[in-house]
């Protein structure tokens, strides 16, 4: 339909909001203050430097001024040197890589290495690709090749199944067609793509260092990019016009190491478009700060989904040091057990303090509840934490409201305060924005909401008024940066303070701030404290129902290098203010160069049940009207006390919602409840609505997620929903119920909170399985509670001890201000992995610290025996599990810190891997002491009244159920869930949606191992009979077998032929023999002697009693056990001799076949020995097939070399695939290519070929 003449032109401004912060107003006045002269930081996935936007500022300079990858996810080892010979070198790939003609090396050394573009490709560019080469390279020669295999195996199906008899080579071309179509099934069913290997090469041109990618993966570097590093010139590379990702390179360590940046997300290039995008030709597209230049920093580690690590921050910190950046923008965060403390923290306060580095960041996206800030957005006091605000020209433009709606804090954007008082939220900004995202997405723009939106959008505003300041000549710090911030916003007066902090960001405002108070006593920053604390919070009821006093130091804080003049004269006269009755404070205080304590005083009595929030804020006597120079945040919450009346529940009717609107509860839990249920109704036919259930208990130094429930859901009209969640007795909780942001139109609903009881008389269960029962009980608390008990073990857990620690200093990246080194330890650990399965690698001194930890970071790797990289993971193991395939591995752990004493206390660090049961093992529960002891009736559920306990017994876990591998030292983990009830159960095992990094069970159950039961050894009778052996008899044949042991280490055939003349009957003699033979380097030389040796071993053995003792079903005879394992041991060396015999029979077959073609006067004698060979292996694969399956292990070296000699290279390439997949050497699978090249399986051989790289790599991988 046609627009109307007239209609409302597009509102271009709400794609990305600036006037709502007053941006666009500034720039009006001032379009020269347009962020030049500013240095923007963006901590992020990296930027994408050909992104719409991401090229050039309003006066032509490049945008992007370097991009570096902190993380090391994209380094690759270039520590081998090699030089060209007639202008080829291999790489580390295999492939022969022409070096062009036009490159200048005048050392002609190129340090070369290897990366797997799958290990830097972002997620969403990974699967499209994944994706794309399958439907391209695979899908249609895949498809030819198996209807051309089903063909033919239909046509000789036809023939085979019309013949009355069938001769054995007819069954083998069956197997032979039917294998091919077989593995063509499987390998469809299989394929796996190990996506694109990349040899690199780094090189000296006699002026700088250059590297290059052989982006054609076959050598030909002709059309290969070279690079600098970016900072230099400002190149990138593609690599390829379907993957349209695009990189750069930094080059370290004098050409040992090369770091490929790549943006891991879409996320910080839309963030980079935010703050400073410039569009000459589009000017309503520009981001905020369209002047300021970009150091793109990429902080998200590929290896983890793009999760931040430590050592990614503080490389980021020195680096943003090094260039002398303005501005800092962080859009990320985590949940925090403490604020403001920890190594990264330091680092930023380093940054911020001592180099005047505005530090930006998101406040998080954890709301609606109260003290959901992240860290350091919102718990950091040198961070400006940012909230996230929607407009309505916003949910016009961006969203498609289909009406306007009034301004307001989306649901999610985190609350302040932080745990130790401080506000949370410094200011906010519009936390949505459709603005340019990385090529690889292969689209210019897209729609992102979050605090991850507001922080770029209000630090482009913070660059637009330190463009202008500059420009100006006037002195600023980051201390009267955040002061005039917080003085000039704009309070939205829906909006509650922990939300919106001081207000929506005015630029316009605060740089006429900046500007008015420029001089020297207003660039000087205070720190409030409160014992520990930034403010007083006063959340429990204990805190609340008495006045409190409270000592409040205020101190000045100078910009770094300030004149000790300066620091004498500092005299403020200053006026205390309180903005509630219910606070006191002193009126004045007299501040000079020291901390000064004043005391305020709290009386909570009298106030109404709900959120109270005060500030006691400080003015300069002299400018009063510059706002206050600092302030104390005082929070108070009065909770919700039950009465005996109402019993433990909660009921609330006909609550009216508003788009947005937010209903807080905050409620004392009743003492010994455990879990909670909410049910709400709604109350309206016609309108179905949206909200958010969100509670949240603080535990001291325990990150809010720790007792968080969080749940997104849909009412519909006149419907109702039910959730559960778990609470802990006689603390606070804040229950929240929250209309969705977006949601239209009023509604009504009804809602009920019920408390429940039911408490195990031990918070965590240890049961030790040598105490055969275990004891528990079970107390109904609050009401009568049907209870259930029920333990699940879900994982078994093995401790690991390091087999090495290398301490040692890090390269030039790790070099922190005034020449302070960050040292690492690497710690070895290794573990086998008995069968297929899920594991949790994690470090329990270290888990779920990030940034309040102790050390730099922490990074482990896992590998597979031959280096192969399977997994990574850090702080938050839970976020981290592996899927690993039987077989042996190795874990390395690095950790970082300054100070390298502190890591050699950890050089001998535990480190648990978590392995997954596939189905949950549970115990058996009684109710008596008897019952549990005789294996009587189990427990059913029982009816606890209030106040009421019972006692229940564990029985010890039966041996056959304990899982392969798990042994003493290990132990199980699980759960013990209480109430029958399935909300009961919900809430007993419950999870927030959001707190996958702080996963727990309610009652967890660790299970001790102890060693499993001896059991007596085959053979016991036969030592006795031996013992009456006569003496010299027995040292006679313990001096043979020794000799038959020493024989096969021997290369001589001398100890053999003295052997065989005295025990020339002796069967282990001759398998020594054989297997020493078979082994020797120059075996093919010695077939021959090969099959005769086997033909002795197989005269030796009674074949005929051997096949008549398989055929008895029972053997009675009293000597039965010692019969039955002299019989197996004979069949073993049957088959094991058959076996060898064949595949050197076999090896003759191909021998004679490699001299075919070749000019000789005897072919006819040749065509004989090869005709009489065959036969010979013909009755060897039937005779071993008598005895064994084809498909044995042990028969598969020989079943494949049989195939290979009969030229059925389907059934080869099916043993060999087998044999790869028992013992994956690389030899092992260069044969299978070799055999799908000889069926013309070009595409099975190009992939598996491409694999080879990726799974046997030089070394391992760097961290």
């Amino acid at each position: 339909m046609a627009v109307a003449a007239g209609e409302a032109p597009f509102p271009l401004h709400g794609l990305l909001p600036k006037k709502e912060t007053g941006a666009a107003a500034f720039l009006t006045r001032f379009p020269d203050y347009d962020g030049r002269g500013v240095l923007i930081a963006v901590l992020d996935t990296g930027v994408d430097p050909a992104a719409p936007g991401m090229q050039i500022t309003t006066d032509g300079k490049p945008k992007i001024i370097d991009i570096i990858d902190t993380t090391g996810s994209g380094d690759v080892d270039t520590s081998s040197v090699v030089e060209p010979k007639e202008g080829v070198i291999v790489g580390l790939s295999g492939r022969t890589l022409k070096i062009p003609t036009t490159w200048i090396n005048p050392s002609e050394k190129y340090h070369i290495g290897i990366k797997n573009g799958y290990d830097f490709y972002p997620k969403a560019l990974k699967e499209r690709i994944q994706r794309e080469r399958k439907e391209k390279l695979w899908d249609p020669i895949h498809r030819t090749v198996l209807a051309e295999a089903c063909k033919k195996h239909e046509e000789f199906d036809t023939v085979y199944n019309s013949q009355s008899q069938v001769s054995q080579v007819d069954k083998l071309i069956k197997e032979e067609l039917q294998s091919q179509v077989e593995l063509l099934n499987s390998f469809e069913k299989k394929y796996s793509d190990p996506g694109p290997v990349y040899d690199c090469l780094v090189w000296h041109d006699g002026e700088t260092w250059r590297a290059c990618l052989d982006t054609s993966e076959s050598g030909d570097l002709d059309g290969c990019t070279v690079l600098r590093n970016y900072k230099e010139t400002q190149e990138y590379g593609s690599l390829g016009t379907s993957e349209m990702l695009n990189y750069s390179v930094n080059i370290y360590n004098e050409g040992n190491l090369l770091s490929l940046v790549t943006s891991g997300g879409a996320h910080g290039t839309h963030v980079a478009s935010i703050a400073a995008g410039y569009f000459p030709e589009e000017p309503e597209r520009n981001g905020v700060a369209p002047g300021a230049q970009i150091l793109a920093v990429k902080i998200g580690d590929t290896r983890l989904s793009t999760m931040e690590t430590g050592t990614g921050l503080i490389r980021a910190m020195i680096e943003a040091i090094k260039y002398k950046c303005d501005l800092i923008n962080y859009s990320y965060g985590e949940a925090t057990h403490w604020s403001n403390s920890g190594r990264i923290c330091e680092a930023i306060n380093e940054a911020v303090w001592k180099n005047n580095i505005t530090f930006v960041s998101s406040a998080g996206n954890n709301g609606p509840c109260l003290s959901t800030v992240g860290c350091p957005g919102g718990t950091t006091s040198s961070v400006i934490g940012v909230g996230a605000y929607v407009s309505p020209d916003m949910m016009i433009a961006e969203y498609s409201l289909r009406e306007k709606l009034p301004a307001n804090q989306y649901t999610w954007s985190s609350r302040g305060p932080s745990t130790d008082g401080a506000l949370g939220v410094s200011i906010s900004a519009p936390g949505g924005a459709i603005a340019s995202v990385p090529n690889w997405t292969l689209r210019g723009t897209q729609l992102m909401n979050g605090t991850s939106m507001s922080s770029p959008n209000a630090c482009g505003g913070i660059a637009l008024m330190l463009s202008g300041v500059k420009a100006n000549g006037i002195r600023y710090t980051v201390h009267s940066v955040r002061r005039a911030l917080e003085n000039t916003a704009l309070k939205a007066e829906n909006i509650e303070v922990f939300a919106q902090g001081h207000g929506i960001i005015q630029v316009d405002k605060a740089y006429e701030y900046l500007m008015q108070n420029s001089s020297a006593a207003k660039n000087i920053g205070f720190t409030v404290t409160v014992g520990n604390n930034r403010g007083i919070y006063l959340r429990d009821f204990v805190h609340t129902a008495v006045p409190s006093d409270h000592c409040v130091g205020i101190e000045p804080v100078f910009p770094e290098n300030t004149d000790n003049a300066e620091r004498i004269s500092l005299q403020l006269h200053i006026v205390l203010t309180s903005s509630a009755s219910w606070v006191q404070c002193p009126s004045h205080l007299e501040l000079m160069n020291q901390c000064r304590h004043i005391n305020i005083r709290v009386d909570p009595r009298g106030l109404r049940e709900g959120l109270h929030y005060a500030e006691v804020c400080g003015y300069d006597l002299a400018a009063s009207s510059s706002g206050p120079l600092f302030r104390v945040p005082i929070t108070v919450i009065i909770s919700t006390r039950l009465s005996e009346c109402s019993g433990c529940d909660l009921t609330y009717s006909e609550v009216h919602f508003k788009p947005g609107q937010i209903q807080r509860h905050f409620i004392e839990v009743p003492q010994g409840a455990s879990w909670a249920e909410v049910t709400i109704s709604s109350c309206s036919a016609d309108v179905s609505s949206k909200f958010v259930l969100h509670a949240v208990q603080l535990v001291k130094q325990k990150a809010y997620r720790s007792h968080e429930f969080y749940k997104f859901c849909s009412l519909p009209e006149k419907g109702s929903v039910t959730e559960a969640f778990p609470v802990l007795g006689g603390k606070t909780i804040e229950f929240c119920i929250a209309r969705w942001w977006a949601s239209l139109s009023d509604v009504s609903i009804d809602y009920v909170i019920s408390f429940h009881g039911a408490v195990c008389s031990t918070p965590h269960l240890n049961i030790h399985a040598s105490e055969g029962i275990t004891r528990f009980d079970v107390q109904s608390t609050l009401k009568y509670e049907d209870i259930a008990p029920c333990i699940n073990l879900k994982s078994w857990i093995q401790t690991l001890r390091p087999i090495s620690a290398k301490t040692k200093p890090l390269g030039s990246r790790d070099v922190l201000p005034n020449n302070r080194q960050i040292y690492e330890i690497i710690l070895t650990y290794n573990f086998h992995q008995p069968k297929s399965g899920e594991v949790t690698p994690s470090c329990p001194l270290l888990c779920e610290l990030l940034y309040e930890s102790e050390f730099d970071s922490q990074l482990w790797i896992i590998f597979d025996q031959n280096k192969r990289q399977m997994g990574a993971g850090d702080a938050y193991p839970h976020q981290y599990s592996v899927k690993l395939d039987k077989g042996d591995y190795t874990i390395r752990l690095q950790v970082r810190h300054e100070q390298m004493s502190e890591l050699e206390r950890l050089k001998d660090l535990p480190f648990i891997v978590s392995h997954r049961i596939s189905n949950a093992l549970s115990l058996d529960i009684y109710e008596s002491h008897y019952a549990a002891l005789l294996g009587k009736k189990k427990a059913s559920s029982a009816m606890l009244p209030p106040r009421h306990s019972q006692p229940f017994f564990i029985a010890s876990l039966p041996d056959d159920k304990i899982p392969k591998g798990a042994g003493p030292g290990c132990y199980f983990a699980g759960a013990l869930t209480l109430s029958k009830t399935e909300l009961g159960k919900k809430a007993g095992q419950s999870a927030a949606k959001r707190q996958g990094k702080f996963k727990k069970d309610i009652i967890p159950v660790h299970y001790h191992l102890i060693p499993s039961p001896v059991k007596p050894k085959n053979g016991s009778k036969e030592k006795e009979k031996d013992s009456e052996k006569d003496v010299k008899e027995e040292f006679a044949e313990a001096l043979r077998d020794l000799k038959i042991q020493w024989m096969t280490k021997l290369d001589t055939s001398d100890l053999y032929n003295e052997l065989k003349d005295t025990y020339h009957d002796h069967l282990p003699l001759y398998v020594a023999r054989l297997h020493q033979l078979d082994s020797e380097k120059e075996r093919m030389k010695k077939l021959s002697e090969i099959m005769d040796t086997a033909d002795n071993i197989i005269s030796l053995i009674d074949q005929t009693a051997l096949a008549v003792y398989v055929a008895m079903k029972i053997d009675p005879r009293p000597d039965a056990a010692t019969i039955k394992n002299d019989m197996e041991k004979q069949k073993s060396t049957l088959i094991d001799a058959l076996c060898r015999k064949g595949s050197a029979v076999a090896d003759k077959i191909l021998q004679l076949q490699s001299q075919d073609g070749a000019v000789s006067s005897d072919t006819e004698s040749r065509d004989e020995d090869q005709e009489r060979y065959l036969n010979m292996l013909s009755e060897i694969y039937w005779e071993t097939a008598k005895w064994i399956d084809i498909c044995d292990s042990k028969v598969l070296p020989f079943a494949y070399k049989h195939a290979l000699a009969t030229k059925m290279h389907g059934r080869g390439i099916k043993f060999a695939t087998k044999l790869a997949e028992e013992k994956p050497t690389k030899e092992n699978w260069k044969n299978c290519i070799q055999l799908m090249k000889l069926l013309g399986w070009s595409h099975c051989a190009s992939f598996t070929e491409n694999w080879l790289p990726v799974m046997y790599p030089p070394d391992y991988c760097l961290f």
